[in-house]
C-alpha cells in the first residue's frame, strides 16, 4: 500500500506511525528490543528526511517511544515544527529476552526446535525470557488509544518500533497477533503508515510504508 497521506478527520485521530531510523544492528537484522542501539549515518539521514516531510505536511503533535533511537529520529521533525515531543513509555519496543543483540539464525543454530516454534507462532512461542508479545500488543494499543483521545480530530506523528507497531496494528485491526510477522513482514525505517483511530476506539489502516523521500533505503 503506498497511497498519499490524507488530511485529519473530526471523527477520530490520524496517527502517522514511523519506525525509527536504521541502527547499527540493522544490517545483520539483530534484535534490538530494549537495548540502546545507535543510529547509523543512514539512520540519521532518514531522521532528517522525516523532519523535512513533517515540515510540509500537517502535524499537530509528536509522540515517541522513550528509547533513544526513536527520540533521536523524531528530533528533526520536532525542530522543523517547533513542537515539544511527548514521551510514551507504552511505545517502547518489546524485550526480546535472550535474542537481544542476536539474530534469529544464531538462535536457530543453538535451539532449532524453539526457533521453528517461534517462526510458526511468535506469540504462542516467544523467545526465552522475552516479554509476552500479546501483553506488548495490549500496552502498545492502549498507548495509541490514549494518544488519540488526547488529540481528537488532529494529526499526530508517532515514532516507535518495528515489532511493537506490527503487534499493535494487528490488535487494532482485529488481526490475530500471532500473524504479525506474516501480515506485516517489515515496517520501513522512517516511512509513514497512516492509521485512523475513531472515537469509538476502532481503527482503519489508510496507508502503509509510504516513504518520506523516494531515494531513501
Amino acid at each position: 500500500m503506498s497511497t498519499s497521506v490524507s488530511m485529519g478527520t473530526s471523527t477520530g485521530t490520524t496517527l502517522l506511525l514511523a519506525r525509527h531510523g536504521q541502527t547499527v544492528w540493522h544490517a545483520e537484522n539483530r534484535y534490538a528490543g530494549i537495548s540502546d542501539v545507535a543510529l547509523t549515518d543512514t539512520g540519521r539521514a532518514q531522521a532528517e528526511a522525516l523532519g523535512r516531510w513533517a515540515a510540509t505536511h500537517p502535524v499537530d503533535a509528536i509522540w515517541t517511544s522513550p528509547v533513544s533511537r526513536a527520540v533521536i529520529t523524531a528530533d528533526p521533525a520536532c525542530r522543523a515544527l517547533g513542537l515539544t515531543p511527548h514521551r510514551e513509555p507504552g511505545l517502547r519496543e518489546c524485550d526480546f529476552g535472550v535474542l537481544e543483540g542476536r539474530t534469529l539464525a544464531e538462535f536457530a543454530a543453538e535451539d532449532p526446535v524453539a526457533a521453528e516454534a517461534f517462526r510458526a507462532d511468535p506469540v504462542a512461542h516467544p523467545f526465552p525470557d522475552a516479554e509476552n508479545p500479546a501483553l506488548a500488543a495490549e500496552r502498545g494499543a492502549a498507548a495509541l488509544r490514549r494518544i488519540a483521545v488526547a488529540h481528537p480530530g488532529e494529526r499526530v506523528l508517532v515514532v516507535a518500533h518495528n515489532t511493537l507497531f506490527r503487534l499493535v496494528l494487528c490488535t487494532l485491526l482485529s488481526i490475530p497477533v500471532g500473524e504479525y510477522r506474516r501480515v506485516f513482514p517489515r515496517l520501513r525505517n522512517a516511512a509513514i503508515s497512516e492509521l485512523l483511530v475513531r472515537t469509538d476506539g476502532s481503527a482503519a489502516l489508510l496507508s502503509l510504508n509510504v516513504p518520506c523521500e523516494a531515494d531513501l533505503p
